[in-house]
C-alpha cells in the first residue's frame, strides 16, 4: 500500500507558475511527500526563488528556472535544465496561467486576447510539447494541466477569453492523454473552481463572501485543496485515472 504521506517519493518535479498560489501549493506538497526534486519555473525571479527555498525547507533538492511558457526558448530550456541537473522528468505541474480583467467581450482587446491565448493554450502546447519526450526517454511520467471549471461551464460573465482558453486546454489535455497512455505517459487535468489566488483578485471576480454563498460549501477554496487534488493526480494513487479533468470546485458544477 502507498504511504500517503510519500507520494512524490524520489520523483523530479516541475511546477509552471510556481511561485504564488497553486503552484506554489503544489510545489510545497510535492516537497513534504518525498519528492527528490522540485523545478520552481515561473516568471517572476524574487517569487520563483522564495519558493524553491521553501521546498529546500521541506528537504528536497529545488531550482528556479525563470520561464515564460509562451516563449518555447524558455520552455525548451526549462526541461533541459531539469534533465541536466536531476537526471529526468517524472511528474509536472502545468500550472501557468493568466485571466484578463472583468469585462463585457466587446471591449476586450487583441492584445488582452494574445496575453491570455498565449499563455493559457500556448504555454500548455509548449510544455506538453517539450515535457512529453523527456518522459518517454525515461519510459514513465505523469502530468497535470490546470484547467478550470471556467472551461466546462462558464460560472462568470466577464471573462469570455479565459473561458474559452481553458476549454481549448481541456481539449488539448484530453487528445494528449489518448496520445501518450500506451507509452507509459499518464496525463489528465485539474478544474479549480472558487479558489482565492491572487490571479483570481486581481481579475475583478466580485466581493469573495457573496460568491462564496453561492456554492454548494458556501465557501471558496484554498491553494492547498487543490494542490492535493494536484498530487493525487500525480501519484499512483490515481494509476487508472487518465485523461480525466477533476473538478476541485466546491461543488459549483453539481449545481
Amino acid at each position: 500500500m502507498t504511504d500517503l504521506s510519500q507520494r512524490m517519493k524520489d520523483r523530479v518535479c516541475l511546477v509552471t507558475g510556481g511561485g504564488t498560489g497553486i503552484g506554489r501549493a503544489a510545489a510545497l506538497q510535492m516537497a513534504r511527500e518525498g519528492a527528490v526534486a522540485v523545478v520552481i519555473a515561473a516568471r517572476r525571479r524574487e517569487e520563483g526563488e522564495a519558493a524553491a527555498a521553501a521546498c529546500r525547507a521541506e528537504g528536497c533538492e529545488s531550482l528556479f528556472v525563470p520561464t515564460d511558457v509562451s516563449q518555447e526558448s524558455d520552455v525548451a530550456r526549462m526541461v533541459e535544465t531539469t534533465i541536466a541537473t536531476f537526471g529526468r522528468l517524472d511528474a509536472v505541474f502545468n500550472n501557468a496561467g493568466y485571466q484578463e480583467r472583468r469585462a463585457p467581450l466587446e471591449e476586450q482587446t487583441a492584445e488582452v486576447y494574445a496575453s491570455v491565448f498565449d499563455t493559457n493554450v500556448r504555454g500548455v502546447f509548449f510544455c506538453l510539447r517539450h515535457q512529453i519526450p523527456a518522459m518517454v526517454q525515461h519510459g514513465a511520467g505523469t502530468i497535470v494541466v490546470n484547467a478550470s471549471v471556467s472551461g466546462i461551464r462558464n460560472p462568470n460573465p466577464g471573462f469570455s477569453l479565459y473561458n474559452a482558453s481553458k476549454a481549448a486546454v481541456i481539449a488539448m489535455t484530453r487528445t494528449a492523454a489518448l496520445e501518450n497512455a500506451a507509452r507509459g505517459i499518464r496525463i489528465n487535468a485539474v478544474a479549480p473552481g472558487r479558489v482565492v489566488t491572487d490571479m483570481m483578485l486581481s481579475a475583478g471576480v466580485g466581493d469573495i463572501d457573496t460568491v462564496a454563498r453561492t456554492l454548494p460549501l458556501k465557501r471558496m477554496g484554498t491553494p492547498q485543496e487543490l494542490a492535493e487534488a494536484t498530487v493525487w493526480l500525480l501519484s499512483d494513487q490515481s494509476s487508472y485515472v487518465v485523461g480525466h479533468v477533476l473538478a476541485a470546485d466546491g461543488g459549483f458544477l453539481a449545481g
